[in-house]
């Protein structure tokens, strides 16, 4: 779903055959886990806007729960660190993490879809 999203310019998760290390991570796992990132192509104001309209995920300042859990670093846990050494550790403005639970996909992509629209 996010690969395909028009507001997202990149989806950083191993399971996809897009991502650098998926042969690797294909090679060393059975699955591939819940964590992912992915970057909004409009940068800060794009990842605020975005984390006002999240509704069914739980906003959270670090993640791993049972429960899905999403972050936009740059307004949240890192918003006191200066943008230029965010950037050095690859936080973008734009950078929204999520740690998939164990909700139904289809409640999470629909809540995904109703804060990019």
């Amino acid at each position: 779903f996010l690969e395909q999203h028009s507001k997202v310019s990149r989806v950083n998760y191993n399971g996809l055959p897009s991502h650098p290390d998926h042969a690797l991570a294909t090679k060393q796992m059975r699955d591939y886990g819940g964590m992912l990132s992915f970057e909004l192509r409009d940068g800060l104001q794009a990842g605020i806007d975005f984390m006002n309209k999240i509704r069914f995920c739980t906003l959270a300042p670090t993640l791993g729960d049972a429960d899905t859990l999403i972050l936009h670093p740059a307004s949240m846990s890192h918003i006191n660190i200066p943008k230029e050494i965010r950037l050095q550790n690859g936080i973008t403005d734009g950078l929204v993490r999520l740690s998939v639970g164990i909700e139904n996909a289809r409640d999470i992509i629909a809540d995904l879809e109703q804060a990019l629209a």
